[in-house]
């Protein structure tokens, strides 16, 4: 056996504990095999556990124990760090518990939070910057590190009450959807709940930043007035929120 095809086999039986690659290992190394994927599987429920500490403290530990075993039965490591190993476990929570928006909502949250944290530095426009740009062709850059998605429920009340220690209130569907948003600004990272306007507002300029481009979708969905209001509020919103990293003239 090759070095190559003994790596192969040593992996297949971390993952998969295969009886086919645990023969081909050798006849006498059961005992040491077992021990080597308890600490496999050990390292990376730990490794969602410190991703996941306020998913955690919600779903409680058997649950969490479970949906981690079913993430790590699915889901080898996919990366050189173990950092990265949390992504996707919204993903097994959704499929595990379809009914339950409010976890898969709470799960992408503390995620997006860890991942803004090592997102790449970005440094906002000066205000003497802004007096120059011409409007009509500008292109607006977002940060690196914001993450926005659709919410449904009130899992933006859920992770505040976790993250200050306060009583949790009820899980509940929203009137109507919204959106929440994540991203850093300076050392913190800052997670906000928005409008739907905002949001597809935000993700208009993830696909196209142009400046006038969001106007005219602003018009359309809002009308002239209301959407011209609009784009001037959420523009200076943004600029002081630090969420804007740069804006190129075309």
């Amino acid at each position: 056996m090759n070095l190559a095809t003994l790596q192969q086999d040593f992996r297949a039986w971390l993952m998969t504990a295969s009886p086919e690659a645990a023969g081909r290992l050798g006849p006498d190394t059961a005992a040491g095999l077992a021990v080597y994927q308890n600490n496999y599987r050990a390292q990376l429920v730990g490794c969602l556990e410190t991703s996941f500490p306020r998913v955690h403290e919600w779903m409680g530990d058997e649950a969490f124990l479970a949906s981690a075993i079913a993430h790590i039965d699915r889901h080898p490591p996919h990366a050189w760090t173990l950092d990265a190993y949390a992504d996707g476990f919204d993903a097994t929570l959704a499929a595990r518990y379809p009914n339950n928006p409010d976890l898969h909502e709470l799960a992408w949250i503390e995620h997006a939070m860890s991942v803004a944290f090592v997102a790449s530095d970005a440094t906002p426009p000066s205000a003497a910057a802004l007096a120059s740009i011409d409007w009509d062709a500008a292109t607006l850059v977002l940060v690196p590190s914001l993450q926005v998605r659709t919410t449904t429920t009130n899992a933006h009340d859920l992770w505040t009450a976790l993250s200050d220690g306060e009583p949790l209130p009820e899980s509940e569907m929203l009137a109507a959807p919204s959106g929440l948003i994540v991203w850093r600004k300076d050392f913190g990272c800052y997670l906000h709940q928005v409008d739907a306007v905002e949001r597809d507002a935000l993700i208009h300029l993830q696909a196209n930043g142009r400046f006038d481009a969001l106007c005219e979708m602003l018009v359309e969905r809002l009308g002239e007035d209301d959407g011209i209001a609009r784009a001037g509020a959420l523009l200076a919103s943004w600029l002081g929120n630090a969420l804007i990293a740069r804006i190129e003239s075309n």
